[in-house]
């Protein structure tokens, strides 16, 4: 027998029921919208401008750029306009697509985060190969296997979910759509689903996560061997990214390296990774960056033109 599913809509509870908290989150979550836009927009187009694109590092720092912008919009527009909604619905179609998106791109950021770890690896312990093994050709194909990776988890996910029958409670307990507070609505075990889902999301960002802490602790202690100068400016780089990393994985592992659980502080915990985190990375890489904010600056824009 298939799947019984009456369950055409979705019904979020959002950030809160309080009108005049709601209010507040509007016009706070309307400006972070804003500066992850034009933050993320201007790390892009400092990176074209400044003609950066064959450095591997700002390669895939004007990819994390772009995946931020899209990872975002997944779903603060919907939350922002939800804020002032009296029902905060979505339908089962989009409920799916959100669910897809948030996995695609959070786990593609994810995995470039992860080969940008290992472009600092290889420029600092290994600087006479780096023009080698990090060449445009290498790096499209490392950056086409971050993506490809993305899909791959979201569709896993998502095809792990359309297949439970959802049949009466229809409410989230959340502002957007992710597998575990829909998990909670099926209307059948699902265990088993729990534990493929958890396997597939949390060990991917534990372990990128391990893999991270290991290759910046390698470079940290390779450092040593560095002039003084070298060292300044290798730090300042991985300092950004170490900063990213933790920023990001933090509450990515907390959620996702758990059954199927979820705490009444999951709603901030997700504002986090899914808000905070892309309207900082612009932030961080430009203040910890000076070849970022060299580039920034007006006159070497018209230079370059």
């Amino acid at each position: 027998m298939g799947k019984v599913n009456n369950v055409t809509e979705f019904v979020f509870w959002g950030l809160s029921q309080i009108l005049e908290v709601e209010e507040v989150c509007f016009m706070v979550f309307y400006f972070f919208y804003t500066v992850i836009l034009l933050g993320n927009l201007l790390i892009m187009l400092t990176v074209y401008m400044g003609n950066l694109l064959k450095s591997p590092m700002y390669f895939f720092l004007n990819s994390l750029s772009f995946v931020d912008i899209c990872y975002s919009s997944v779903t603060a527009p919907k939350m922002i306009v939800d804020l002032l909604a009296k029902s905060k619905t979505i339908s089962y179609e989009g409920c799916m697509l959100q669910l897809f998106g948030v996995h695609f791109f959070g786990y593609t950021e994810i995995f470039i985060l992860t080969v940008m770890a290992y472009d600092r690896y290889v420029a600092i312990c290994k600087p006479l190969h780096y023009m080698t093994s990090m060449d445009q050709k290498r790096c499209n194909k490392i950056l086409l296997g971050t993506w490809l990776g993305g899909f791959l988890h979201s569709m896993i996910q998502v095809a792990l979910v359309v297949q439970l029958p959802f049949c009466g409670p229809n409410e989230i307990d959340q502002y957007f759509c992710d597998v575990h507070p829909v998990l909670k609505l099926a209307c059948t075990d699902t265990y088993f689903v729990s534990v493929v889902v958890t396997a597939n999301s949390g060990t991917i960002a534990l372990g990128s996560f391990v893999i991270l802490l290991i290759s910046y602790t390698v470079i940290l202690v390779s450092l040593r061997k560095q002039s003084t100068d070298g060292r300044h400016k290798a730090l300042s780089t991985c300092g950004s990214h170490i900063a990213v990393v933790i920023i990001f994985f933090g509450p990515c592992t907390f959620m996702y390296m758990r059954p199927d659980t979820t705490f009444s502080g999951d709603k901030m915990v997700a504002v986090f990774y899914t808000i905070i985190t892309p309207m900082l990375n612009p932030l961080i890489y430009t203040m910890r960056n000076a070849e970022v904010k060299n580039v920034i600056k007006p006159d070497l824009w018209w230079r370059s033109g």
